[in-house]
């Protein structure tokens, strides 16, 4: 990365990742911090994997936006660039053209997200079955950290719990009949749920029925009527909505773009 005799290509690219960076202390050359910027701002997808965010940060290109990096550089990280937002629970992060995610895994997942993003799910989960890891964690999966989640009871019911809830992902769901079906306050609930996932309860249930709309949108012909009926959406104006907001297109443009048939 270090490399400066030939930059055109970033002067091109439509997306770029810094895939990592060798010492959090070394700032990189600047006719690569320059080519960056110039790149973010025609346009381009930036990425910085794991380490890659402190060359993003050193860019500027994080200020004032979210960004994620492994768990271990929080102290440094926030300390050298304060005015980036680091969110330590993600496992990446997307805020206005720039991606930056946290360790090795968490890396996979990003780029998972971005063929997603940009290819379709049905791409994304081939290649996921090729490199045998999950096809999909949503960014806000909280890392694993050094004192992990313990394995109680209590978290062996969430985990069945969310089991039960995607095989049924349309029904209504409210906090205090999930409480009580895990013999938990709906405080206790609430604090668990977050702390197993890195997600509250209701974010958690519109990113699972979002990407199953995802998914009936490139593999059926269903109606966008249906898919909102099996996905649990309160109306079509707001699945449109909700869409949108994750995936920056309408779902009938998903579909256009994405369909099996197509």
């Amino acid at each position: 990365m270090q490399h400066t005799k030939d930059l055109s290509t970033l002067e091109t690219a439509d997306i770029i990742i810094v895939p990592y960076w060798r010492s959090v202390d070394e700032r990189p050359n600047q006719a690569i911090l320059d080519s960056l910027c110039r790149a973010h701002a025609r346009g381009a997808l930036v990425v910085g994997l794991c380490l890659g965010a402190y060359v993003l940060a050193y860019a500027g290109l994080l200020s004032g936006k979210r960004a994620a990096t492994h768990w271990e550089l929080e102290q440094d990280f926030t300390s050298r660039f304060p005015e980036a937002k680091l969110d330590t629970n993600a496992l990446y992060v997307e805020d206005t053209g720039v991606i930056t995610s946290a360790g090795t895994a968490a890396g996979m997942d990003c780029c998972l997200h971005i063929f997603r993003k940009y290819y379709s799910g049905a791409v994304a989960n081939r290649l996921a079955r090729r490199l045998v890891v999950p096809p999909y964690r949503d960014g806000g999966q909280a890392q694993f950290i050094d004192q992990p989640i313990p394995i109680t009871t209590s978290d062996v019911r969430i985990n069945e719990l969310i089991t039960k809830i995607r095989q049924d992902i349309g029904k209504k769901y409210t906090l205090d009949e999930l409480a009580d079906s895990v013999m938990m306050t709906r405080r206790t609930f609430t604090r668990k749920f977050h702390k197993a996932t890195g997600m509250a309860f209701g974010e958690w249930l519109a990113s699972e029925r979002l990407t199953l709309a995802q998914d009936l949108l490139e593999s059926t012909e269903l109606p966008i009527e249906t898919i909102v009926e099996q996905t649990g959406f309160s109306s079509v104006l707001t699945f449109r909505n909700k869409f949108k907001e994750r995936f920056s297109v309408t779902p009938n443009h998903w579909r256009k773009t994405f369909h099996h048939n197509n």
